[in-house]
């Protein structure tokens, strides 16, 4: 598989170029190593020590507040930010990533505009808490695919499956949020802690199904439009929706008898709130699509109709054995750094989140896994030293073998093997955390040979 995730790169990315050879080559000085967990899906403990349950406790069993007014939880991240700090490794904290206390989501989660105060309130908290050695935030991780599948087609925490306006409702409110919690951070603790704070945005890069077809490459825009942009273009540029999804949106509302337009709209005073709410562009990124138009004008109203672009399964791109939607398109993250360079106003981008899974048994010799690695890896040098691109980070995720969400244990994305069936949980690394912790010392991948 090794040698069949080399040929889809060569192949398909015919204009990669070629008088740069990336093997061999150095990343920048600073450029920062690691890797990424999250709460919920490695600490367990979910009814201990006072701890609230969240919507996923409450999604899962029927199929938190984890550290806001809680001691014990407050102590437990005292002493992983030290021993982080302690061992030289720089947290980077996510103040959100899925696991909303369910107490709040009782009050309407993020549909109810409730949801604003209520997160900076707990972002002050933990600014104030940790702030004096956590200096990179993120606010809320991949808020789009809270939105759509949490809130629109209800396939994931809190389950909620209101078609055509929950997702956008979510969105709205979490983009506020987002940028009170920047503000908080800017007025109060900017000066004396010296800290940056960004919102964590994932999204797949889109290539026209025909290359020929107006058609098909409107619709790659929308999807990159409806994906990315919904939130990177009200915090990056100017505190608004993108033009092209405000159009799509309305005239969709207008073909299909809406009464009024179902994307919410941002007052004047809160676009010069949100404009301008990050200090750095991260980006989690996985995959790549292929799309074509499709005529959605007599679809009952959704996100998805709204789009009026359908995803195709290109059969010559690899996939990763652990993830069915995950297609190997290394070449695809290049394009989509360009892509924010150029119209994003050439921002410093950390990238919080890439990875590739595998399917139990899963084997410690993850030599496919690693390809892909060393694969994006190379795409990520050209994209500094050939596109220019301000890249000052890249994250693997995971670090552990985790809960990946409603694939529970199965959809192994871990540098590390955990071992679920012993009660003692041992770990043990793969080939690809081998392989990686040679990048992280060198700083660079070492030219292969033969």
């Amino acid at each position: 598989m090794a040698s069949a995730l080399s040929g889809a790169s060569s192949t398909l990315d015919s204009s990669a170029d070629s008088s740069w050879n990336p093997e061999g080559a150095s990343f920048p000085k600073s450029f920062a190593w690691g890797a990424s967990t999250a709460a919920y899906q490695v600490e367990g403990g979910w009814d201990a020590d006072g701890k609230g349950p969240s919507v996923w406790d409450t999604f899962t069993h029927q199929g938190g507040d984890r550290v806001f007014k809680n001691q014990t939880g407050v102590e437990y991240y005292d002493k992983m930010i030290d021993s982080l700090l302690a061992n030289d490794v720089t947290p980077v904290v996510t103040l959100y990533h899925f696991d909303l206390p369910q107490c709040l989501e009782d009050q309407g989660g993020w549909r109810s505009g409730a949801m604003v105060e209520a997160f900076d309130s707990y972002a002050q908290f933990c600014f104030r808490t940790f702030g004096d050695r956590v200096k990179l935030w993120i606010t809320i991780n991949e808020p789009y695919v809270m939105a759509e599948l949490g809130y629109e087609e209800g396939m994931m925490a809190p389950g909620i499956k209101e078609l055509g306006t929950g997702a956008y409702l979510a969105a709205h409110n979490m983009i506020k949020a987002h940028a009170a919690a920047w503000h908080t951070y800017d007025r109060l603790f900017r000066k004396t802690q010296g800290g940056l704070v960004s919102i964590a945005l994932n999204s797949d890069w889109a290539e026209p199904f025909d290359p020929n077809s107006v058609a098909d490459q409107e619709a790659a825009k929308r999807h990159v439009a409806f994906c990315l942009d919904w939130f990177a273009a009200p915090i990056f540029l100017n505190g608004d929706y993108p033009a092209i999804m405000k159009s799509q949106i309305s005239a969709m509302c207008k073909r299909q008898g809406s009464p009024s337009l179902r994307l919410p709209e941002f007052t004047e005073e809160e676009k010069m709130m949100i404009k301008g709410t990050a200090d750095f562009f991260s980006l989690n990124y996985y995959t790549s699509r292929k799309i074509k138009h499709r005529d959605n004008t007599h679809s009952p109203p959704s996100m998805s109709a709204d789009k009026e672009a359908e995803q195709v399964t290109e059969p010559s791109w690899p996939v990763a054995t652990g993830s069915s939607w995950l297609a190997v398109v290394p070449w695809g993250l290049r394009r989509l750094l360009k892509y924010i360079k150029d119209t994003y106003n050439h921002p410093i981008i950390y990238i919080t989140e890439n990875g590739f899974s595998q399917s139990d048994p899963a084997a410690l010799d993850d030599t496919q896994r690693w390809e892909y690695f060393r694969l994006t890896l190379l795409e990520i040098l050209k994209a500094i030293y050939i596109d220019g691109v301000q890249l000052k980070g890249y994250f693997v995720w995971s670090l552990l073998d985790n809960f990946e969400w409603t694939c529970g244990y199965r959809s192994r994305f871990g540098l590390f093997h955990v071992d679920f069936e012993n009660p003692a949980l041992p770990r043990a690394p793969y080939k690809s955390a081998i392989e990686y912790a040679k990048v992280i010392a060198n700083n660079g991948l070492m030219k292969s040979h033969g």
